[in-house]
């Protein structure tokens, strides 16, 4: 039975699409049955799958109204070794459409319930913003990745999404729960980023994963090759740190 996880941080630029992909593609590499769901209408983890959105036959907004399943619309990211429900711009219209329907925030859960068995992993790439999207996204999770920044301005979105994370769980998710946090884009060098990651341990403790993905040149280049860093480059030190988080979440969930 599938595993599934939304990556979300209600703070943009703080890498939740790059951490999507590679931990998909990280996964993919340590033998896992992967599924990403792109729900961002920009189609960026679509893409950055090796996947084009402009030629999608399906997407997510279709099956989020209903009119076709996810065995019919996910693909295969050939490069990637895992599938992808992808996104683009028609998701945005998906908003306003789903507003009528009964249990609009449940639509994604109900269509991931006949593919479960399909997969070890299925993660979710939100929006950056606390919309219908998110919460389709929040009511179908097990539970939360959170990838952030060590900066002060951080530690501000992570409180936000907790607060978040709270209330769905109060009214729409009872099993929701903060899986980790990941340390991304992590410039050791920086004495301020060291102390941010020491006030995250101080008030996460155990949430807080302990691989750290560092600040790496090869991630950032990877996007405009349509890949995740960790087929554009496997050798890159950010590429090696995302397959050593793949291996850390597998322990993380088998604990659980």
């Amino acid at each position: 039975m599938a595993k599934i996880f939304c990556i979300a941080n209600q703070k943009g630029g703080v890498g939740k699409t790059t951490t999507c992909v590679n931990l998909a593609a990280g996964l993919a590499r340590i033998g896992q049955r992967v599924l990403l769901v792109d729900l961002d209408p920009q189609g960026n983890a679509t893409m950055g799958s090796g996947v084009d959105k402009r030629a999608l036959v399906l997407s997510v907004y279709d099956v989020l109204l209903g009119e076709a399943t996810v065995a019919e619309a996910a693909v295969q990211a050939e490069a990637c070794g895992y599938h992808v429900l992808g996104a683009n711009r028609e998701l945005a219209g998906a908003e306003i459409e789903l507003v009528g329907l009964d249990q609009r925030e449940q639509r994604l859960k109900q269509a991931l319930a006949a593919v479960a068995a399909d997969y070890d992993f299925v993660l979710i790439d939100c929006p950056p913003s606390l919309s219908l999207l998110t919460l389709n996204g929040l009511c179908a999770a097990n539970g939360v990745i959170v990838p952030m920044q060590c900066e002060y301005f951080a530690l501000e979105g992570v409180s936000d999404l907790v607060n978040t994370i709270k209330q769905v769980r109060a009214n729409l998710n009872r099993e929701l729960k903060v899986i980790g946090l990941l340390r991304v884009m992590f410039d050791a060098r920086t004495m301020l980023q060291k102390q941010v990651s020491d006030q995250l341990f101080e008030h996460f403790g155990d949430e807080v994963f302990q691989t750290v993905i560092p600040r790496n040149v090869r991630l950032a280049e990877a996007p405009s090759y349509g890949l995740p860093g960790v087929v554009f480059d496997p050798s890159a030190k950010g590429s090696k740190a995302f397959v050593e988080f793949a291996r850390e979440m597998v322990e993380r969930i088998q604990a659980i």
